[in-house]
């Protein structure tokens, strides 16, 4: 009876060394970049984020312990490497980084990551129909893939056209996110036409709730099944990611969405509630973790 009782504890002991877990968060790091700012009262142009902000962010950014990041409102590539050196400092190292260098090149979409980027792709020739023109994703789709297991996990990362009305035939720019999510779900499915066979994340900044269109066109078409959306709360049960200062509004625009074949090894989901969130920005992180 020992000797099986020593037996299983062996068997359990290999099985925790191979055994392959990876955190992924995605965080909207509101403008970190060079902007118009409202400071102590005035409009200053070409004004970066404050270093008390900063500070927060990276708070945030460490209480995650994440193995890979993807950002959003990133101001470039300069700003990127700003951002990882400072974390390095504070013994959280990013070795492995990238920018996508697309349309909007103020708020660009990003990643950091602890492990070696396997393989990169900028997506920045996404268009769509829009009234009776044709647009382009403006922050485009980053592809990114990292080794995970035996395979590999395969990051979108995305940030959606935002709430603002620019057109008085389209309120808070619903039809332009649409379209947008649309070009980015055909092609997910271009590089990846089998998702209950491939392992991938689709993250980031959907500016949309779950119910509607830009969500519910990554998750599916059709019959077919292209992702699950991953809940995620706090540790008081609080799902919001984003808080609209002017209105007062909390709510849920930070999604996480994963293919079938990676679903299946999600072990959990979260949103911080550190009392840095509210400094470092206007959005709360998502995070999950997966083991193989």
């Amino acid at each position: 009876m020992r000797r099986a009782a020593g037996v299983l504890a062996v068997l359990f002991a290999v099985a925790a060394a191979v055994a392959d877990t990876l955190t992924v968060a995605t965080y909207n790091v509101e403008n970190y970049n060079s902007t118009t700012r409202r400071i102590e009262g005035k409009f200053r142009p070409d004004y970066p984020k404050t270093e008390k902000s900063k500070a927060a962010l990276r708070a945030v950014i460490r209480s995650l312990d994440a193995d890979v990041l993807a950002l959003q409102e990133v101001g470039g590539a300069g700003h990127l490497e700003e951002l990882r050196l400072d974390l390095k400092e504070e013994g959280a190292d990013y070795p492995f980084a990238h920018v996508l260098a697309a349309e909007d090149a103020e708020r660009c979409v990003a990643v950091l990551s602890r492990r070696p980027l396997a393989d990169v792709r900028g997506h920045t020739d996404l268009r769509f129909k829009y009234f009776d023109g044709v647009e382009t994703v403006r922050r485009g789709l980053l592809e990114v893939t990292v080794a995970a297991g035996e395979g590999t996990l395969t990051l979108f990362v995305v940030h959606l056209k935002s709430r603002l009305t620019e057109r008085d035939d389209d309120p808070q720019a619903a039809a332009q996110r649409a379209g947008e999510a649309v070009a980015v779900r055909d092609r997910i499915l271009e590089r990846f036409p089998e998702p209950a066979a491939s392992a991938f994340l689709v993250l980031g900044d959907f500016n949309d709730l779950r119910p509607n269109r830009p969500l519910r066109a990554v998750l599916d078409r059709g019959k077919t099944q292209i992702c699950e959306w991953l809940p995620a709360a706090d540790s008081r049960g609080h799902t919001w990611t984003h808080y609209y200062a002017r209105n007062e509004v909390y709510s849920r625009v930070d999604h996480i969405l994963a293919s079938p074949a990676a679903a299946r090894f999600v072990v959990k989901t979260w949103i911080p509630d550190l009392p840095e969130v509210a400094t470092a920005g206007d959005h709360r992180p998502v995070a999950v973790t997966l083991t193989w």
